[in-house]
């Protein structure tokens, strides 16, 4: 009952415009005037289903930006909408006690290579008093030898080397422990340099600031983001793909992409060619779906976020196609004036989506009739015209 009635309303409807068009468009002496106008064919054309993917538009590189110790934020120094440059300082966080730490293990540093000064004196001197000890035990045992020294003169003067000999391998010890223990209190100077470097928030790439999430007085905390910066340069579109259509996407395609721009009308997204960049090699087990990057020219400016759909191109068919000026649309209505003998007829269609091909029919039409074109203004159902032919679509066979 539903389309029988939608049956009648557009034949109420086909009707009203011829009438009006034979009332309106020519007086009764000149309404029997043939009108040029230009006509072009329905051509079906090899094409491919249309597999669309909903997604949002996104930076190259997009960075939560946050604090990698726990202290007070002093300053914020840029708002959203910002500029920034990789390094310079974003947030800036209370540095007094990691100033103090620093300055106490660079301190710890100091006495630790002076102890290895003193180390290594203490070790040349042990050095010379073995050698003194040895130059008197070689020498009481030649005397020893010819019965000139007593065998307790002998044994006081190996004891003296090997006491020497001692001292030397502990002055060894203490100065590979001082060197140890500078080695460590460096990499500690070192460390608590770096923790004293993580009191200026700093970019991590060139970009603009999209958000704000903090304000001095603030605790700044590990993983607590503090802003938010995405980079400069081309975007890029990312979507969830059913897996289904896993087939139909491939690295490299070319796509149609469509984005709502800023001051468009709702549902007049602009369409522009993208290059798909990156397929995700897992699949969600929540949404049974995979990610896809695609790439946009750099012309596109529309925010973080904005939604865009991405059309990928389906299994192989055919499909009838017209140039999109022989089309009127009257709401939800789609109609053309197909030539039939010299007289242009209000025919109803069924129009899809458009293509650089034109726009795609899906029902109302043949392959092969004319359509008429431009100009529109004087043609009614009814009109006797002469028609020109007009370019054919792109990629179309007549």
């Amino acid at each position: 009952m539903k389309r029988l009635t939608q049956i009648i309303g557009l034949s109420f409807f086909v009707s009203g415009m011829s009438g009006c068009g034979a009332s309106d468009h020519a007086p009764p002496e000149t309404a029997r005037d043939p009108i040029e106008v230009t006509v072009a064919a329905v051509t079906a054309v090899d094409t491919a289903e249309r597999l669309e993917a909903g997604g949002v538009i996104a930076a190259r590189e997009t960075a939560s930006v946050s604090s990698r110790m726990v202290a007070t934020i002093v300053s914020v120094r840029v708002k959203a909408g910002d500029r920034v440059r990789a390094g310079d300082v974003l947030v800036a966080l209370d540095a007094r006690e990691a100033v103090a730490h620093t300055q106490q293990v660079r301190a710890s540093a100091l006495a630790a290579e002076k102890s290895l000064a003193q180390a290594r004196t203490e070790q040349s001197a042990a050095e010379a008093e073995h050698r003194l000890a040895g130059a008197w035990q070689k020498r009481i045992a030649g005397l020893h030898a010819r019965n000139s020294a007593t065998d307790q003169e002998r044994d006081e003067a190996d004891v003296r080397l090997a006491a020497a000999a001692a001292r030397v391998a502990g002055t060894q010890s203490a100065v590979e422990a001082a060197e140890a223990n500078l080695v460590s209190a460096r990499a500690a100077a070192g460390a608590a340099t770096a923790t004293e470097s993580y009191t200026s928030v700093r970019a991590p790439f060139d970009g603009l600031i999209t958000e704000r999430l903090t304000d001095p007085g603030n605790l700044a905390a590990p993983g607590v983001p503090l802003l938010r910066v995405e980079s400069d340069g081309a975007r890029q579109v990312v979507v969830r793909v059913d897996e289904a259509r896993a087939a139909y996407v491939r690295l490299g395609d070319r796509v149609d992409v469509d984005i709502d721009e800023p001051g468009e009308s709702a549902g007049d997204a602009t369409a522009r060619q993208g290059v798909v960049v990156e397929v995700a090699r897992a699949v969600g087990a929540d949404q049974r779906a995979f990610t896809v990057k695609v790439s946009v020219p750099p012309t596109v400016t529309a925010r973080s976020g904005t939604f865009a759909r991405v059309v990928f191109r389906g299994s192989p068919r055919r499909a009838l196609m017209v140039p999109s000026d022989a089309i009127h649309r009257h709401g939800q209505v789609s109609s053309v004036y197909v030539v039939q003998n010299g007289i242009a007829r209000l025919r109803l269609i069924q129009a899809g989506p458009s293509s650089s091909a034109g726009v795609e029919v899906l029902a109302g039409l043949d392959p092969g009739e004319s359509v008429v074109t431009s100009p529109r203004a004087g043609v009614a159902d009814g009109t006797r015209i002469i028609g020109r032919p007009a370019r054919t679509p792109a990629g179309g066979t007549p």
